[in-house]
């Protein structure tokens, strides 16, 4: 999701782009995303922890957008040596090949709010302390350190970012791993329930992807943001229970359905989280635009539009938008940017 409308703003843009993406299941890669830019992108599939490969992809490149990852903080507690093989030592690969073979680029992290662990105040800004509850959120802090290390000690310019509940367009729709409000929305498309475990009060931040691309961007192109830390969220807080009812006034199907938590369920529950988004603001100037309940509405009419692609069964109440045509897409776009908890 965050890569692909990354790369499709850019290109619009008029940059060269090119994706590195290993394809790996259960994750979001999916060649529809970039379906009608593909002739403005070139892909390359491969894994960050293929030295070679990264050799070969970090030269005679500007700015490096690394969004890789293993995703699902229950899935590292399962297997923290994937975990810590691909959020840790796949990102220290690509920042010794950068050092070795283009120490001129810029590279940014994206890390995780779920670093900080227990929240002990709010808003959160990036002084809050970093307490990491699971191998996801251990190996994403560790990753963290070792950017800021080669920012200090060799002169690679890295910009972190500890990202929110992302969610939006070309998410993938399969599992809740990846993005929980896009999750209920299929649930709610299909006419299922939205299950919600306990009461479903916990606050969380849900940042639109488009909002999240535009902070990348700036941070990519302003001097400013070199060594920097930057929390990025809406900076607003929504029960989940609250984003499910909107899911459901949009859509007009589905409902919310409370069980009490599993026995054998796996939660890390690090009580309400709230961006501060202050220093974003501050340093960059960037302001999320995209409110929530407009932000799952505009998912909605994408997902109406395209969700063949992305799951099997679509409502059909909403007619598809017409496309307009690639020349106008890209004038218009050049003119104009985790796991489930």
């Amino acid at each position: 999701m965050i890569g692909s409308t990354l790369a499709r703003a850019l290109a619009h843009a008029g940059a060269r782009v090119t994706i590195c993406d290993a394809f790996i299941e259960p994750y979001g890669a999916n060649s529809f995303n970039i379906d009608d830019v593909r002739e403005y992108i070139a892909l390359n599939i491969a894994d960050i922890r293929d030295r070679e490969a990264m050799k070969i992809l970090v030269r005679d490149v500007d700015i490096i957008f690394n969004l890789a990852g293993q995703v699902s903080h229950n899935d590292s507690i399962e297997n923290p040596f994937l975990d810590a093989d691909i959020n840790y030592i796949g990102h220290l690969n690509v920042l010794e090949c950068v050092r070795k073979y283009n120490p001129k680029a810029k590279i940014l992290f994206s890390g995780s709010r779920l670093q900080f662990g227990k929240i002990k105040s709010l808003p959160v800004d990036e002084g809050h302390p970093l307490d990491p509850e699971t191998p996801y959120a251990f190996n994403k802090t560790a990753a963290e350190a070792m950017y800021r290390y080669y920012y200090r000690q060799h002169d690679i310019r890295t910009v972190v970012f500890r990202i929110a509940n992302p969610y939006g367009n070309r998410c993938q729709m399969k599992h809740s791993k990846y993005g929980l409000v896009n999750f209920f929305l299929r649930q709610a498309m299909q006419g299922k329930d939205i299950t919600i475990y306990g009461d479903g009060k916990q606050v969380r931040d849900y940042v639109f992807v488009d909002d999240l691309v535009e902070a990348f961007v700036l941070a990519a192109s302003n001097e400013k943001a070199d060594g920097e830390v930057f929390n990025v969220g809406s900076g607003m807080g929504t029960r989940m229970v609250d984003m499910a009812q909107m899911i459901v006034d949009v859509v007009q199907r589905g409902k919310i359905l409370h069980v009490p938590w599993p026995e054998s369920y796996v939660n890390v529950e690090t009580g309400d989280y709230i961006t501060d988004i202050s220093k974003m603001v501050k340093v960059l100037g960037w302001q999320p635009k995209v409110a929530l309940r407009e932000g799952i509405q505009k998912t909605y009419e994408f997902y109406q539009n395209h969700g063949k692609h992305y799951f099997d069964v679509v409502s059909s109440r909403v007619q598809p938008v017409p496309h307009p045509s690639k020349r106008s897409r890209r004038v218009a776009s050049a003119a104009s940017h985790y796991e489930a908890t």
